[in-house]
């Protein structure tokens, strides 16, 4: 859908993740490993959005993490002062809700009987949560694995995922398990929840 409005795959991959990690600053073989892309189709977007000024240059990684770029290598970062960017971020969101539900429908229909399914870390905005889904059943995994990959091309991002079965996660309940409540103390959503769960 944003594809039709800005015109181009690539843009729309490159603003998630820059919007997406609005804090951090990209070379740009990370932006092209990232968004699974060749490196001249990375450079010519990244050229249109910095002619009008939704990324800058800057001349170091501002986030202070290790990186395996030379010193010579230009970091590309969102321009948080651009007019622009409060719209592009709540338009950004607006299409990432539809693309979620888009693949939570087709989960729930298509991976087995899910009793449980909650959706935790970068569905919830929070990235202490240790994982982004627990889903809890009797689970076709294989469909559940592809169904995430092909999520992932979608949003340019990678999605953490648990699976238990009903009786892992009654036990799991019953003796505190820390993984388990490291998840349920987490902002998170509950979209199925027939173990009743409060």
């Amino acid at each position: 859908m944003l594809e039709h409005i800005f015109g181009s795959k690539t843009r729309v991959k490159l603003m998630q993740i820059f919007f997406r990690n609005s804090d951090k600053s990209f070379y740009v073989r990370e932006l092209a490993r990232m968004a699974n892309l060749q490196l001249n189709t990375i450079r010519r977007e990244l050229s249109n959005l910095e002619t009008v000024g939704i990324v800058v240059v800057v001349e170091t990684s501002a986030d202070n993490e290790q990186k395996t770029g030379t010193e010579r290598s230009k970091y590309y970062k969102l321009n948080g002062g651009n007019l622009l960017v409060p719209e592009l971020r709540a338009l950004l969101f607006k299409a990432q809700v539809l693309e979620e539900q888009e693949f939570i429908n087709s989960l729930k229909k298509r991976i087995g009987q899910l009793n449980f399914f909650l959706l935790s870390g970068i569905f919830s905005n929070d990235e202490h949560s240790p994982t982004d889904m627990l889903i809890v059943g009797e689970i076709k995994e294989n469909l559940l694995a592809k169904s995430v990959k092909e999520f992932e091309k979608v949003v340019s991002a990678s999605i953490r995922y648990t699976v238990m079965t009903d009786k892992e996660f009654e036990e799991r309940r019953e003796i505190g398990d820390r993984f388990l409540y490291g998840i349920l103390e987490a902002k998170h959503i509950v979209v199925v929840d027939n173990h009743r769960l409060k």
